[in-house]
């Protein structure tokens, strides 16, 4: 099994005895006590976790708990944000009375969920921003599972500190739960967490070609987010109906289609940026838009490959992808691959009925002047 071999490979790089997963041959490092969200030791008793103060909340510094298959990748693409402050791999929100260490985890009797705790500075990265980035690494619809890792330490699952990241994570949650067809990651209070063995800690920085789920591209495109979608946060259904005409409601809340060369955008030759017409998240610069023949708004890029999610598309008897927007949940259109007519083989091809466009002189007055350099 693929965590046989990683277990036995961490082991050996910690200077312990190596061991499967199911049975420890030898010591392993002694990890560190339990600590609630107020950095209290959950025993009573003294740990380095109390005497360095590690987890004591600090100004201006925010904290989310973060469940997504082996902490290893994670805890590397969390690091890659900016904003980030600090990520520790750990053991979260197990059975009462065990405390955890990694051979006991593996067994997969303790309900430990491998985990990292993720401290931010939410003036410079939303808890939007890194939840999405997390929701775009795992995958929603298994359990017990990611990439090559099967066991219940590896269940997905996010786990809140404070009220104000729960409303936050409950609401990213509804929006990730409508466009899966199943939903099984935890959501709840974080209960308890430990500090997994230090030689888990930064494990790809000391072993670049250690273990990952993750993909380089999926790696790459979250450390170079350029939105943040906590500017652009998804307004209620009822909001949505209100503000939306009939088509345009019918394309990003049915998955619509509006006709071929009558809809705003197919022919506009303006320099500026397209908005999601629900949030206002920007998408797509008139940089990349281009004459596809189709009778759609057409590009061969977005702004930033974070603000679209895509997926499975298996309607009217064909396969494609579906565009939809990240904080909006949008219906935006379909991605093709090896077209002939764009630049670099990519088309997105759009509605105009899910986009508003802003022209180039009014992005600095419409809060959208961090991407004036987008637009040639």
């Amino acid at each position: 099994m693929m965590r046989q071999w990683k277990s036995i490979v961490a082991a050996a790089l910690a200077g312990a005895m190596a061991m499967a997963c199911g049975a420890a041959q030898g010591a392993m490092p002694t990890v560190t006590a339990p600590t609630n969200v107020s950095g209290e030791d959950v025993q009573g008793e003294m740990s380095s976790n109390a005497q360095d103060d590690k987890h004591v909340p600090r100004e201006g510094v925010d904290v989310i708990y973060l469940a997504g298959g082996c902490f290893w990748g994670l805890e590397k693409l969390m690091q890659s944000i900016p904003g980030v402050v600090r990520v520790t791999s750990g053991y979260a929100n197990g059975k009462a009375g065990i405390t955890p260490n990694y051979a006991l985890v593996c067994t997969g009797v303790t309900g430990y969920r491998e985990t990292v705790r993720v401290e931010y500075e939410p003036e410079k990265v939303s808890l939007d921003a890194l939840l999405f980035a997390y929701f775009r690494v795992i995958d929603p619809t298994v359990q017990n599972q990611q990439g090559n890792d099967r066991g219940t330490q590896y269940q997905t699952g996010v786990y809140y500190a404070d009220d104000a990241a729960k409303e936050t994570v409950e609401r990213i949650a509804a929006i990730e739960r409508a466009r899966q067809p199943k939903f099984v990651v935890e959501i709840g209070a974080l209960e308890c967490f430990y500090d997994a063995e230090e030689y888990h800690q930064d494990y790809l920085d000391k072993n670049p070609g250690g273990y990952c789920h993750i993909s380089p591209t999926e790696m790459a495109e979250v450390s170079e987010m350029i939105v943040d979608p906590g500017k652009y946060p998804r307004p209620s259904d009822e909001q949505i109906k209100e503000m939306l005409s009939p088509e345009q409601f019918s394309v990003t809340q049915q998955a619509g289609t509006e006709p071929a060369f009558q809809n705003a955008y197919w022919d506009n030759h303006e320099r500026g940026i397209y908005v999601d017409v629900v949030t206002g998240e920007p998408l797509f610069s008139s940089t990349d838009k281009f004459e596809s023949g189709t009778g759609w708004p057409s590009f061969s890029k977005g702004i930033d490959a974070n603000a679209f999610v895509l997926l499975r598309d298996e309607s009217y008897g064909m396969v494609r992808t579906e565009v939809r927007s990240r904080a909006g949940n949008s219906h935006l259109g379909h991605l093709f691959e090896n077209d002939p007519v764009s630049p670099n083989g990519t088309r997105y091809c759009i509605n105009s009925a899910a986009l508003r466009f802003v022209p180039y002189e009014e992005m600095e007055a419409q809060g959208y002047g961090y991407l004036l350099e987008y637009v040639k």
